[in-house]
């Protein structure tokens, strides 16, 4: 048996010994009327039963030893709570043997005795006001539905519909049960910023605050109002409370082992705002949209990843939990491919002005909106057979006719975070797919510095400004030495590489599992490319 190191005996000797009787226990956290799998803590107290107050209190983990009974009993001597003061009692009464002998045999230097009684009033009262406390608390999921709806929402994580559904792309799910008619589902997460999928109640709703958002006038007070007017349920996902955030600084949730997501559910109503939890009726209506949503997205991934959001329909028979009246539920899962066209004209989707340069028949514009703008670049080479590898493990590859002549393909390394690599990637095939990787002089008109502007062609017309680099920084000037070189070798072929990982172990150096993309293209010079100097000013003109 563990004992008192003698210097701690006597300190604990020194300390008055008062004439009180002491109750110690330890009890589940959790009211035994319910089945609760979060309360698995115990609590350790010790409370001064002639005073009537607590001296002490811990809450440890179920499997942790007898040792724990006896700090928290030295906290309560040494340093109790307010308003008692420092002392240790004539005897002390618990109500489980085993503790009892394990005490006297720790405590025996202290002249403390240490007695057995069936029943601590004090302390049974304490724990019945807490178990009266936890059985008023609302869970967040209805019990019968906890694991069903955690196992569906994992399920939609691992299916990723923002990898492919947009924002405004809105599927609507008409269950006709439960005085709910018809939810209509945006999926969040296509940016990278927050995954889930808000099911509004209504058409009106959703249009409402999509117009809301949009307003550039709105500030922030005004946003937070108008998110709390929403009329939805929801589930989003974020990090495990289990993890510890500082140990891997990661931005992207989509970077994590789904092992480290939590799915969270609530409701938003304007007289309610906003609640994390859902009651009985809503848990069942959000497991039934869940359910039919994962069948429809299952059944149709490759129409809802083309690039037009096609008319769709499908009706579903969706199997009730067994304590239900109803066995099922015949619920419909359709696109709504008019209320996208809305939303994209609310937003104003390609109506901006691209900023023509019609003097010049190379290109239509010079844009800067395609690279993130906290991406990692960098200039370099791949062998050819890690080149061979390469092709065969993105997911996205534009192939060239390319000589396999030097040490290998010239290449611009681009590293962002998952969802805007996609993006990039997207917005690349959109515009005819790339063209040309081009260096252009430019200036800057109000400090004289002059750049190395690194440009991206695209077969549309397009020029896409990916970074911007002093034309006499020496890593820079040596960076394009090679590249110029390599690009002789290779007579005139490289490649653009869209990578994920921005914010994991590997950001800056990124592995073949973390490269999404390889663009085959041609390089051009700046008398090839033919645009003259650029002038770098509020916006991008010619000199």
């Amino acid at each position: 048996m563990t004992s008192f190191n003698r210097s701690t005996s006597r300190r604990l000797q020194k300390l008055i010994q008062i004439p009180s009787v002491w109750e110690g226990d330890r009890r589940p956290m959790s009211s035994p009327s319910r089945d609760d799998s979060e309360g698995k803590g115990e609590c350790i107290l010790w409370v001064d039963g002639s005073q009537g107050i607590v001296r002490g209190m811990d809450v440890v983990d179920p499997d942790t030893g007898p040792e724990a009974i006896v700090r928290t009993l030295m906290r309560a001597m040494e340093h109790p709570h307010s308003p008692a003061k420092p002392a240790r009692p004539q005897r002390i009464v618990v109500r489980d043997r085993e503790i009892q002998f394990y005490l006297r045999g720790v405590l025996q230097d202290l002249d403390i005795a240490i007695d057995y009684a069936p029943e601590l009033h004090l302390i049974d009262e304490l724990f019945r006001g807490f178990a009266e406390i936890v059985d008023s608390q609302v869970p967040e999921l209805p019990p019968q539905y906890a694991s069903t709806l955690r196992d569906k929402a994992l399920a939609i994580w691992s299916a990723a519909p923002w990898e492919f559904l947009e924002e405004q792309q809105i599927l609507s799910i008409e269950i006709n049960k439960w005085d709910v008619g018809t939810l209509y589902a945006s999926v969040m997460g296509m940016l990278g910023m927050e995954y889930g999928i808000l099911f509004y109640r209504s058409e009106d709703s959703l249009k409402r605050f999509r117009a809301t958002v949009l307003r550039d006038d709105e500030s922030q007070e005004r946003l937070e109002e108008a998110f709390l007017k929403q009329d939805c349920l929801f589930l989003t996902f974020e990090r495990s409370n289990a993890i510890d955030e500082d140990e891997d600084d990661v931005d992207d949730l989509a970077d994590l082992p789904l092992s480290e997501i939590d799915p969270t559910f609530g409701n938003i109503h304007p007289l309610e705002g906003l609640r994390s939890v859902l009651y009985d009726e809503e848990g069942i209506v959000v497991l039934v949209a869940l359910e039919s949503f994962s069948r429809f997205i299952r059944d149709h991934r490759r129409q809802l990843q083309g690039e037009t959001f096609v008319t769709l329909s499908r009706r579903y028979r969706i199997t009730l939990p067994s304590d239900e009246l109803t066995k099922s539920v015949s619920v419909t899962v359709s696109t709504m491919p008019q209320l996208a066209g809305e939303l994209e004209e609310m937003a104003g989707f390609g109506s901006q002005d691209e900023g023509d340069f019609p003097d010049n028949p190379m290109f239509r514009s010079l844009r800067d909106d395609l690279i993130p703008e906290d991406s990692f670049l960098s200039l370099g080479v791949v062998s050819w057979e890690m080149l061979e590898y390469l092709r065969n493990g993105v997911t996205y590859h534009q192939a060239g006719e390319i000589e396999q002549v030097g040490d290998g393909l010239p290449v611009i390394l681009i590293q962002t975070s998952r969802p805007k690599a996609k993006i990039v990637i997207e917005n690349i095939e959109a515009a005819g797919k790339l063209k040309a990787i081009c260096f252009n002089p430019g200036a800057d008109a109000f400090d004289g510095d002059r750049y190395d502007l690194g440009l991206l062609q695209t077969n549309n017309g397009e020029l896409f400004l990916f970074g911007e680099f002093l034309d006499d920084d020496p890593i820079h000037v040596e960076a394009r030495k090679k590249w110029n070189q390599r690009c002789k070798n290779t007579h005139g072929y490289c490649g653009l590489i869209i990578a994920k990982g921005l914010t994991g172990a590997s950001r800056g150096n990124p592995q073949l599992r973390d490269m999404m993309a390889l663009f085959e293209a041609r390089s051009l010079s700046p008398k090839e490319l033919g645009i003259g100097t650029l002038q770098l000013m509020p916006q991008l003109q010619f000199e």
